[in-house]
């Protein structure tokens, strides 16, 4: 749970214990969602607001029933008053139908807008932000937290307006026919106030702490699914299960907490009223003994202050509803509001034919939360990719050999000096447009929950639907990267091969991440060591088919294996953030001590790995 906390991102200012005085303004940014739906939602209140007005109504008859009908001894003219009751009644009960059918499908409408727009922000979103957000805070704001805007905007907010608006003609309608009454009932409600006031302080931060314990207990289920073969392979399924119901205690507690809050503001909401009414009634009594005040305004006044109970203990959950959406829309703009610095130019230039020069000019690099204390991890690179010519890239574990390749596509953007192709800084380029002429393919292989044909044509959206000139690109990827195994599948190309490919071998994985890579057709390939976990054999059958690929593209390879350097044409050394030496293969074992000492590093690392692959056999 502490290194969950440690990577949890920080409460925005508004949960803070000042968040209250920003609740108003903090729910008017679902304005712009929910404007297209506004129309439905006013005629929802509106319809609410006359059910409520057609409840203050009925007690307007009861009085001319008790005061006139049956003070008068004609039971001829009860029924008429029992109909108008009951017609009131209907009305009431279409009215309240009509609100729901009002306002039900609007906020559903209003949360698939925000869901969507969550999504395209994440998409956008640089590496960055995901590299510090545990998934499971995400999963509960686009899920849970949406949710519950969704239920406030039907439900709450319509209510919460609806149910004010009722109690104030209500207690307007009860002075008016008693003023010593009506004070007595409003002053009696003076407590219920002013302790809401106190409520909202103390519910908002528990509400926010409640819903961060979710997601980082999301994060947990999430974390424990897709390393469920490490937990098993080690037996520590018990620890987890420790750690997992150690956090749901506190989230528990917290629920806890939660339910005090509310139970507390629930008994004055439904003891303060009784009070209200008990000095009512006896205030009533005696006016009415005086012959101030007939039976029948007196039937009226607490049938009156009977329909407004409803509105006035509703307040309680509707205050805690409308707090719980406060903290969920912070949560939400928690996302939109995250800082991106990887963004498109205002004017992006386009290259129409890519020759695939791929420069790297005095870069550095070094991520955003690093010491300042810490030198940068990439020190001043300088290296040239010609058109057509395979590099490979070299050096001992941390490097940064990775990081550069990353800065390639601008998943991470430089801190200093730039990338360039065809002479065309990247940054100068739309984000689409970039990544449409270089691919990646990387190491850890990622694949999506779809068909083989999806997850190989992921970068050739024009594909997505099956025709010959599609067929034609997916086998000559699967081909290249020896992936031929798919045919033997139940559904062959087109087999699911479920989330994150885990039903594939890691070197299946990997050739068809290679596959996908290769069916892009990029003026740039980069690939992070993508042959690592195949076999030798079927390296080499990949390597022969690669060869035919990079004749006609540039390429960058990161390479963790000697035979992998045996596919570049020139191989850079990249040591202490710096490219130490570039070369032919045997150029530089002659001349770079650091880079032979590399290249023995990778042998006897391949010698373990065939060793250990052997022992398993």
């Amino acid at each position: 749970m502490t290194a969950l906390a440690e990577h949890s991102p920080p409460a925005p200012p508004e949960a803070t214990p000042h968040a209250r005085k920003n609740t108003f303004r903090t729910l008017l940014r679902l304005y712009p969602y929910a404007k297209p739906a506004m129309p439905r939602i006013y005629l929802g209140m509106v319809a609410a607001l006359l059910a409520g007005l057609v409840a203050l109504a009925i007690p307007q008859v009861l009085q001319w029933l008790v005061d006139g009908t049956l003070s008068q001894g004609d039971p001829s003219q009860i029924w008429p008053a029992v109909l108008m009751v009951l017609a009131l009644g209907v009305v009431e009960a279409i009215l309240i139908a009509l609100r729901r059918w009002f306002v039900l499908r609007p906020g559903t409408f209003i949360e698939a807008r925000m869901r969507n727009g969550l999504y395209a922000r994440l998409q956008d979103l640089p590496v960055t932000f995901h590299d510090r957000w545990p998934s499971g805070q995400l999963l509960s704001r686009a899920v849970s937290d949406l949710n519950l805007i969704r239920r406030w905007i039907s439900f709450g907010l319509v209510l919460l307006v609806v149910n004010f608006l009722t109690i104030v003609v209500g207690v307007v309608i009860l002075v008016s026919m008693n003023w010593i009454l009506g004070v007595i009932f409003v002053v009696c409600s003076i407590p219920i106030w002013i302790y809401g006031y106190v409520f909202e302080e103390k519910y908002s931060i528990i509400a926010r702490r409640s819903q961060d314990q979710a997601g980082d207990l999301a994060t947990a289920v999430e974390e424990s699914v897709h390393g469920i073969r490490v937990l098993k392979a080690f037996g520590r399924g018990s620890h987890a299960m420790k750690n997992f119901a150690s956090q749901a205690e506190s989230l528990r507690g917290t629920e806890i907490e939660k339910a005090k809050a509310i139970a507390g503001i629930w008994l004055w909401l439904l003891l303060v009223p009784d009070v209200a009414f008990a000095l009512c009634l006896v205030a009533g009594v005696w006016l009415a003994g005086q012959g101030q005040f007939s039976v029948g305004e007196l039937v009226a006044f607490f049938a009156t202050a009977t329909v407004l109970r409803f509105p006035v203990e509703s307040i309680g959950f509707l205050l805690s509803m409308t707090f719980d959406a406060r903290t969920a829309t912070d949560r939400f703009f928690d996302i939109l509001d995250a800082p991106n610095a990887i963004t498109d130019p205002e004017r992006p230039v386009t290259i129409e034919a890519p020759r695939g020069r791929l420069a790297f000019e005095d870069v550095h690099f070094r991520y955003q939360d690093s010491p300042e204390r810490f030198p940068d991890l990439l020190d001043g690179i300088d290296l040239v990719l010609e058109p057509g010519e395979t590099m490979a890239l070299v050096g001992l574990t941390g490097s940064g050999k990775s990081t550069l390749t990353a800065l390639t596509t601008r998943l991470y953007d430089v801190t200093g000096g730039r990338v360039t192709l065809d002479g065309i800084d990247v940054r100068d380029l739309g984000r689409e447009e970039l990544r449409t002429h270089l691919a990646m393919a990387f190491e850890d292989a990622t694949l999506f929950s779809a068909s083989v044909r999806d997850n190989v044509l992921l970068g050739r959206s024009e594909l997505a639907e099956p025709r010959p000139e599609a067929d034609a690109v997916l086998e000559e990827a699967l081909q290249i990267a020896q992936a031929g195994f798919v045919h033997d599948l139940p559904q062959g190309v087109d087999t699911l091969v479920g989330e994150e490919g885990m039903s594939l071998s890691g070197g299946q994985r990997q050739r068809l991440a290679l596959a996908r890579a290769v069916a892009a057709r990029p003026a740039v390939l980069v690939l992070d060591d993508p042959l690592s976990a195949l076999d030798v054999d079927t390296e080499a059958l990949v390597e022969a088919a690669l060869r035919q690929v990079l004749a006609s593209t540039t390429a960058l390879v990161v390479a963790h294996r000697p035979s992998t350097v045996m596919l570049a044409d020139r191989v850079a050394l990249l040591e202490d953030g710096r490219i130490t030496a570039v070369g032919r293969h045997s150029e530089l074992l002659a001349r770079s001590e650091h880079y032979k000492f590399v290249i023995s590093s990778l042998e006897d690392e391949e010698r373990r790995e065939s060793m250990r692959k052997e022992d398993s056999l």
